[in-house]
């Protein structure tokens, strides 16, 4: 899955309480899945694996792969679950409900199972804060049906808190480097705020309101974004330039000097760089 395509999706999210000695059977989900023992204890086996469940056990499946859950004959677990897909599938041609589940293995339709998340997310982990975990998932809960004219505003909220979760979910799951520094989110969102206000401070001035060094606010940036401050500042000049280029009749001059280049020839020489383009020649082939 491309990260471009990166837009998690929830299509149904509830509160399930076993019976004792119940089983799932043997079944695979066509989405995505999320588990949290909120109560009980049982057992999930999944390829091969046994993996005991109690409360605070967080359980992820991914979409395609075979699970059989299994509840204790004396204290039966309770799932507060989640079905949902990393980028959005649309299955509504095929299937009745949004979430559903093959338990025919044979039956299964190997193109509508859902797309895979890029990086390894542990199988089985545990959380200690089991009230703060039960509370996020409550805010997303949503029935297992396709959104349609009556639904879709309720569908927008659901979507929101979810996403907030995932959010929540990833940063708990996943290792610190295939997470950017959450400074960092609210440090982009302030330099693109000074930039569009044609405001910016020099680079000191943001990595001393960190209170970090020089050398470590650079590293951060590069995890973060993949470029230096200064590509990252000058990426964003060209891309509103462009867009100027493209919907405006200003000239390529004052273009420059609305993003605050040093000067037109600085402006053009970058334009290029980063285009392949001269700004004119840009204007030419691009302009609406």
């Amino acid at each position: 899955m491309s990260f471009a395509a990166f837009h998690p999706y929830v299509y149904y999210a509830t509160e399930y309480p076993f019976s004792k000695g119940q089983s799932s059977s043997p079944r695979i989900c066509y989405t995505s899945s999320l588990y949290l023992i909120s109560a009980g204890k049982g057992v999930i086996t999944t390829c091969g694996r046994m993996h005991a469940a109690v409360p605070g056990s967080l359980v992820y499946i991914p979409a395609g792969q075979p699970h059989e859950w299994i509840a204790d004959t004396h204290e039966p677990m309770v799932h507060v679950c989640c079905y949902f897909d990393w980028s959005y599938t649309n299955r509504s041609g095929v299937f009745e409900r949004a979430s559903t589940i093959c338990y025919d293995f044979s039956q299964l339709r190997a193109s509508l199972v859902g797309p895979q998340f890029p990086y390894p997310i542990p199988e089985h982990m545990s959380v200690e804060t089991l009230r703060v975990w039960t509370d996020w998932f409550e805010r997303f809960y949503t029935a297992n049906d396709y959104t349609n004219e009556r639904t879709f505003m309720r569908s927008l909220k659901v979507q929101s808190h979810f996403q907030q979760f995932i959010e929540f979910f990833l940063s708990y799951a996943l290792q610190s480097d295939k997470i950017p520094d959450p400074r960092m989110n609210k440090l982009l969102d302030r330099i693109e705020q000074d930039l569009v206000r044609g405001n910016l401070e020099p680079l000191e001035a943001y990595y001393m309101d960190l209170k970090i060094s020089r050398g470590y606010f650079f590293e951060l940036f590069k995890q973060s974004t993949g470029l230096s401050p200064m590509q990252y500042i000058n990426n964003f000049r060209i891309s509103r330039a462009k867009d100027d280029l493209r919907f405006s009749d200003l000239s390529v001059t004052e273009i420059a000097e609305k993003h605050r280049f040093s000067s037109i020839h600085y402006f053009s020489k970058l334009f290029r760089q980063l285009t392949g383009f001269t700004p004119r020649e840009f204007r030419e082939t691009h302009q609406v």
